[in-house]
């Protein structure tokens, strides 16, 4: 019997363009924080329950912003390899797929604005930057994803604004601590991005698509991701020599041989199917990484 691919039905279609497993780089950065944020002693569960509906809102916006905007700049051919995009599966209009990135960040900006009148009105302005960070990844003019600068603004707004922010709108400040997991969380977070780029490396460079993995290559590149899984781990070592943490924060140790089967996969493999699952692995790390540091910071 022959296989047959899956019908794409516009339900199938709008769940591929939400990208589920992205997901971990908007919930483990809010997990994290606010473990930080109970251990230095302050928690509001309804900001920690805020920050987590804008993080998840800002990750879909900027998923189907990507989807789009690579459509129309004709980024994604037949030849890529991944998860369905909604725009190029002619299955949804990329009209309906801008829309519903403009609603994703809707929902984004006015949970974002709730957040800030109740905490600090200077958010607004961090809020204003991270919603032109996830319409300028792919979209405008310039797109500086097409420049290699997103592992950079993902680091930085999946990362640090992310992590510290969750702990600046429970605890009322940042602190070392909030700014070491921030870095942690976002060296997980760019592997991610990394991964889905190594994976279209090919296709990126053939579209004019000039990620940081095109213009370094494949093996500086994989080399790029044993760098931030490798300072990743080290992050929580450093929170306990300085003493911002008990030693019980090394239990996030304990998921380096999950975060190690990605890079095993990227140094042994070009395979488009082998390098999704990568990434899908990738996410489960972040997930497990934020998990045990909260575990850690608690216990």
């Amino acid at each position: 019997m022959v296989a047959t691919a899956p019908t794409l039905t516009p339900r199938r279609v709008w769940w591929s363009a939400v990208r589920p497993a992205t997901l971990a780089a908007s919930v483990a950065p809010v997990l994290a924080g606010t473990a930080v944020a109970i251990h230095e002693g302050g928690i509001r569960p309804a900001a920690g329950f805020g920050a987590l509906l804008v993080a998840l809102a800002m990750q879909i916006g900027v998923n189907f912003a990507n989807d789009y905007s690579d459509f129309v700049r004709g980024a994604d051919t037949p030849r890529r390899v991944g998860p369905v995009r909604a725009a190029a599966s002619g299955v949804v209009a990329p009209e309906q797929v801008r829309g519903a990135a403009v609603v994703a960040f809707g929902v984004a900006g006015v949970a974002g604005l709730a957040l800030s009148l109740a905490t600090d009105w200077r958010l607004l302005v961090v809020g204003a930057a991270c919603l032109l960070a996830g319409w300028l990844y792919t979209g405008g003019p310039r797109p500086y994803g097409y420049l290699g600068l997103g592992e950079l603004f993902v680091f930085l707004f999946f990362g640090l604004v992310a992590t510290c922010g969750t702990v600046y709108v429970e605890a009322l400040r940042v602190t070392p601590l909030a700014i070491l997991t921030g870095c942690g969380i976002g060296c997980l977070a760019t592997a991610i991005l990394v991964l889905n780029n190594l994976r279209d490396i090919e296709t990126d460079a053939a579209a004019g698509k000039r990620t940081l993995a095109t213009r370094i290559g494949r093996d500086r590149t994989v080399m790029f991701l044993v760098l931030l899984i490798s300072t990743a781990f080290i992050v929580p070592v450093v929170l306990s020599i300085l003493g911002l943490a008990s030693a019980t924060v090394l239990l996030v140790l304990l998921a380096i041989p999950i975060a190690a089967f990605p890079v095993r996969t990227a140094f042994a493999s070009r395979s488009g199917p082998a390098l999704v699952a990568a990434l899908k692995r990738m996410a489960v790390a972040e997930i497990v990484y934020a998990m045990l540091l909260a575990v850690g910071l608690l216990a």
